[in-house]
Order: structure tokens, then C-alpha cells, then sequence
């Protein structure tokens, strides 16, 4: 019976060691591509890295002297203010909230009618950031559709991009991204039981209580997934924002990932870049723990 039992425990350790084989390419690309990157990130933080002049030559550490330069700077409090309202208005009142409405009204639909909607949504979703920004710089623009439309109705045109940059820019994210909160919260939609909320109707429940009682509370994990993951998509949308106003007028759209590659790419700062990369990391982080803190929920 011992001989047995040596045996099978041979044999699970030989399994664990194939296992681990085949999973050494994996691992291998997991360190070069984002454990190395991170921390080189970290290591760059604190120190003048630069593409051009004396520092590109003879790199130095310099400790928290980036940290400290950022937080003097006026720039970069402005483009913290900036990030914090696109990804309030863009993300959680736009793309979550819209995402869910449409996913609930969709709901009790028929099959056809949910395949065509979600066509629509989805197409632009899968459009590029790039495409997406340049149909709305063309729809916004002075001579576009939108000055076309509200002529219609008698109104002077409005130059959008000018008067009301952010305003623009949280509209375009929000009609590329809903599509991704919609189909998450269609799938947690349909896996609620009927027979739960016809029961609370045969009990005498509103339909706003029946969402706020059963709809909500059954998809909370859901909510809190999908808000952590448009939150993080949010926080790092380049190409859309850069498109469409390069982070102007001024400093008006300047969000934290326009702001550092200024500062890397423009003017060739990349250990301050890097720097103000990791405040980024970091905000992304504080947000997901107070999702989870907030709904109470294991992610």
C-alpha cells in the first residue's frame, strides 16, 4: 500500500513538473514584456532619463526630485482635475450608466431587435480610437454635421472643439465605449431568474423597486468589475483625446496620459514621464479599491 501511495505522489510530481514546462514560454513573456517594463518604469522615476542634452549621455539618479517637480507644477495639477472629470462624466456617468440602461432596455426584447442594436453599438467599438476621433473632429467641426443640423433649427454654429473641448472629447468615449458596459451587463441580465422578479410583481413590487431590490443588488459584482475595467480604459485613452484637440485649447484637455508624453516625447523628459506614469498606476489603483470598498465585493 506504501508502494503504492510513493508511487502515485511520483507520479503527481512528474505531472506538476511537465505543467510548469509548458507554462516556462508563458512565464518568459510575462517577464520581458510587463514584469521587465514595470520596473524599469519604476526604476526610470527617479532619475533625469532624457532623449537629448547632458542627461541623455550621463543618466543620474535624482531621487524624488520628478515627484517633487510634478506636484510644483501647475500643468500637471490641471491635468489631474482634467483626468478626474473625462473619467467621471466619460466612464461612470456615461459609459456604465448608458451601458446598463440599454443592456435593461434591451432585455425583454426579441432576439432580432437585441442583434441589430447591438450591431449598431458594437460597430463603434471595434472602430479604431484614431477613425473615432477623426469623424468627430469632422462631425464637430465648424462645417460639420452638427453645425449643419442645429442651422437647421436656426441657431448660429458653435465652434465645439473651441467652446466646449471637454465636453466634445467625454461624448466621442462615450459613444465609442458604451458598447463594451452593454454587453457585459446584457450577459449578468440574463443570467437573473425570471421567476425571481415575477415574483416580486405577483407580490405587489414596482418595477423600480423589483431593479433596486433584485436587478442591481444580483449584479453587483458585475458593476463593480465592469466600472474597475472602463475606469482603467479610461484613465488611459491617448489617441481619441489627442486626435481630436492635441489637449487643447491650452490646457483645457490635457488628461495624465496627454501630459506625460508631452513631457516624455515633446520635450524629452522620459524620467519624468515615467514618473508621472506611475501616478497614473497609482490612481487606477486607488479607484479599483474603492469600487470594491464601495459595493463591498470580492473582484
Amino acid at each position: 500500500m506504501e508502494i503504492a501511495d510513493s508511487r502515485v505522489k511520483v507520479k503527481r510530481l512528474s505531472d506538476t513538473k511537465k505543467s510548469l514546462l509548458f507554462l516556462i514560454p508563458s512565464l518568459i513573456l510575462l517577464l520581458i514584456f510587463f514584469i521587465g517594463p514595470m520596473v524599469l518604469t519604476f526604476i526610470f522615476s527617479f532619475t533625469n532619463l532624457a532623449l537629448t542634452g547632458a542627461a541623455a549621455k550621463h543618466t543620474e539618479f535624482v531621487g524624488f526630485e520628478n515627484f517633487t517637480r510634478m506636484f510644483e507644477d501647475p500643468e500637471f495639477r490641471t491635468s489631474v482635475w482634467n483626468t478626474i472629470v473625462f473619467v467621471f462624466f466619460s466612464a461612470i456617468l456615461g459609459q456604465c450608466l448608458l451601458g446598463f440602461l440599454i443592456a435593461f432596455m434591451m432585455k425583454e426584447k426579441n432576439v432580432t431587435f437585441r442583434r441589430i442594436v447591438g450591431l449598431i453599438i458594437i460597430a463603434a467599438w471595434v472602430t479604431p480610437e484614431v477613425v473615432v476621433g477623426f469623424c468627430w473632429v469632422a462631425f464637430l467641426s465648424d462645417n460639420g454635421t452638427a453645425n449643419w443640423l442645429i442651422g437647421l433649427l436656426g441657431f448660429k454654429p458653435v465652434a465645439w472643439l473651441f467652446s466646449f473641448p471637454m465636453v466634445s472629447v467625454i461624448i466621442a468615449n462615450v459613444w465609442r465605449g458604451t458598447a463594451f458596459s452593454m454587453m457585459v451587463f446584457q450577459s449578468a441580465l440574463d443570467e437573473i431568474p425570471k421567476e425571481v422578479e415575477e415574483a416580486a410583481h405577483m407580490d405587489g413590487a414596482t418595477r423600480w423597486r423589483i431593479v433596486t431590490s433584485i436587478t442591481i443588488p444580483m449584479v453587483k459584482g458585475t458593476i463593480a468589475t465592469n466600472l474597475m475595467l472602463v475606469t482603467l480604459s479610461t484613465l488611459g485613452v491617448f489617441t481619441l483625446i489627442y486626435t481630436m484637440t492635441g489637449g487643447g485649447p491650452g490646457v483645457e484637455t490635457t488628461t495624465l496620459p496627454i501630459f506625460m508624453f508631452k513631457q516624455a516625447f515633446v520635450s524629452y523628459q522620459l524620467g519624468y514621464g515615467t514618473a508621472i506614469s506611475l501616478v497614473l498606476l497609482a490612481i487606477g489603483a486607488i479607484a479599483s479599491l474603492i469600487y470594491m470598498k464601495i459595493l463591498k465585493t470580492k473582484v
